[in-house]
């Protein structure tokens, strides 16, 4: 992953409704939403959600699909475990124990 793609990722996420979205699309899982669903559960209007629907699109964390007249929206799981993978390439240094839960976390 390259630096250009985190940083969208990590801009796309940088805003409250985005995010709150996003954290809805991961509690949907595989099934995913529809636009109704998620503008009902987190109370925004509809062309507030299109837009920051889009912005997730864009930053290549969710994808979109048609499911007769309906929109299927969905986490690109693939895509955040790519973003947090790079963030934590070279936790403590490359050591092991620190990407394990029960070691001691590293300390500054």
């Amino acid at each position: 992953m390259e630096d250009k793609d985190v940083v969208k990722a990590l801009a796309a996420l940088a805003q409250p409704n985005r995010l709150q979205l996003f954290r809805a699309l991961v509690v949907a899982g595989m099934q995913g939403a529809t636009p109704g669903q998620l503008g009902e559960h987190l109370a925004v209007p509809n062309a507030t959600l299109s837009f920051h629907l889009k912005e997730l699109m864009g930053a290549g964390l969710i994808n979109q699909e048609r499911s007769g007249r309906h929109l299927i929206y969905r986490v690109e799981f693939g895509q955040i475990h790519s973003v947090l993978a790079y963030l934590t390439e070279n936790c403590c240094q490359g050591a092991e124990t620190c990407l394990d839960a029960s070691a001691t976390p590293c300390s500054s």
